[in-house]
């Protein structure tokens, strides 16, 4: 096949592209990345920076080459070459910078990402984890030292103190960085047989070895792990079959003193539909939760990232976005990816003003899910005419416990506090009340859409209320 008919799937495939996705994503992903040339078996295309190359593997890569696969038939992969006028005229300096350093090469990038210890040594292959998740990469600070000192403890000495640990906590605080940190401690030095999956992985695995007769090789599998990781476990609600699966390969490697981790969004004791016994195994090692981080840590996670990718920003652009995105290092590191982005790509001086505009949607987003309790208990009882002390109290009629149990509800869909913490701000009413509360306005949203439309309506007027 011709050059030119490599180009015309390219150039077709840009073009769905365009249809698919945001023109924000469109423009600053598949606009700078150029068609160069094609080998028998690939695209090569030429990008802007290693930075911009990095970053589009990561988004983008697997998307691309399934498009090119649609439109050819070929499995074509996709390669790279930085654009060598780009990186000579790179600005380099730049007044007030946080943290200065060159541009990582790519030599230099695939050494950082290759994993320090591959050999085999009897126990498998390497486990599925990124090597950048390392304990050295995580920034500690008062919201998740206890869990950090923990994790280090259980990679140290696997399979004996803290056996399971569970770690909870929102979206994106770092649990599946803690996780991977710990399997890769223990995989590089060690000779133990390291195993980490999500729980989603691990059910469709299961149910395709049930499909396939191949049950033998799944428990083998499993049941012969030193460290078994298995990362969001509240996906495991309401399966059944999985659940006692997970139950019995617990058991054996429980006994057998291996190491098993687990990550959750909420602590178990708030899980449902998940069989008591399989929940007291998840309790019945350490516990650790992660908090959202201050201020200062949210400004030194963003330096650590800037030291990382070798990048400078002025302080007060980054003591700004650390004032501004509060809700978790996901959304930091989202913020501080989009900048560098944006300055390698338009080579522009960042500065505040500049910086306000480029985050404006991730400003906006996070600003919605910056919810109080006060707030959406103000905003029920104005809707249902009724004060904060009745949503609070403890009158039991319908017009009270019924805007009472609204107010619960919203307050665990947009915020990230517990059901303990959500008690103490009810009244002073145990977790399991709040459950109870929040599960009657779920089967009633399901049986009465008109419950459901007032629930839509109290969630925009609290956004509404949020960004005034």
């Amino acid at each position: 096949m011709s050059e030119w008919d490599y180009k015309i799937f390219w150039d077709e495939a840009v073009n769905q592209f365009k249809e698919e996705l945001s023109f924000p994503v469109f423009s600053m992903w598949f606009i700078p990345a150029k068609y160069e040339k094609s080998t028998e078996n690939s695209v090569v295309l030429t990008v802007p920076s290693q930075f911009f190359r990095d970053q589009l593997v990561t988004k983008h890569k697997k998307a691309i080459e399934k498009k090119l696969f649609e439109l050819s038939g070929k499995k074509l992969s996709i390669e790279f070459n930085i654009n060598k006028e780009n990186t000579a005229n790179h600005d380099e300096t730049e007044e007030n910078a946080a943290v200065s350093g060159p541009i990582s090469t790519e030599k230099e990038t695939k050494k950082r990402q290759k994993p320090a210890k591959t050999e085999d040594n009897g126990r498998g292959q390497h486990p599925d984890l990124k090597a950048e998740y390392s304990f050295d990469d995580f920034v500690v600070g008062p919201n998740n030292s206890f869990a950090v000192n923990a994790g280090i403890a259980v990679s140290t000495n696997p399979g004996t103190a803290y056996n399971p640990m569970l770690i909870y906590g929102g979206v994106g605080l770092g649990k599946t960085h803690l996780m991977q940190a710990i399997g890769n401690k223990i995989w590089n030095n060690t000779n133990l047989k390291v195993i980490y999956v999500t729980a989603e992985n691990f059910t469709n695995e299961f149910v395709e070895c049930i499909k396939k007769g191949k049950m033998s090789s799944f428990k083998n599998k499993y049941r012969n792990a030193d460290v078994l990781l298995i990362d969001d476990i509240h996906f495991f609600q309401g399966k059944v079959e999985t659940q006692e699966e997970l139950f019995h390969t617990f058991n054996e490697l429980y006994e057998k003193n291996k190491q098993i981790v687990f990550t959750c969004d909420r602590p178990p004791s708030e899980l449902k539909n998940l069989s008591q016994r399989l929940k007291s195994r998840f309790e019945r090692g350490l516990n650790v939760d992660l908090q959202t981080p201050s201020y200062e840590v949210r400004y030194a996670i963003l330096l650590k990232k800037m030291e990382k990718h070798s990048i400078k920003i002025p302080n007060e652009v980054i003591n700004m976005v650390a004032k501004n995105i509060s809700s978790n290092v996901r959304d930091l590191e989202a913020a501080l990816t989009k900048l560098i982005a944006y300055k390698e790509l338009t080579k522009k001086t960042m500065d505040e003003a500049t910086a306000k505009n480029v985050l404006r949607d991730i400003f906006g987003s996070t600003r919605q899910r910056n919810v109080t309790i006060d707030l959406i208990q103000k905003t029920v009882a104005d809707y249902f005419s009724i004060s904060i002390s009745d949503i609070k109290g403890k009158k039991r009629t319908k017009s009270f416990s019924f805007p009472r149990q609204i107010a619960m509800f919203l307050c665990r869909e947009m915020t990230e506090c517990s059901t303990t913490e959500l008690g103490n701000d009810f009244g002073g009413r145990d977790h399991t009340t709040i459950l109870h509360g929040c599960n009657k306005i779920e089967e009633q949203i399901t049986a009465d859409p008109s419950i459901e439309k007032v629930i839509h309506e109290l969630m925009n007027t609290i956004k509404e209320n949020t960004n005034k």
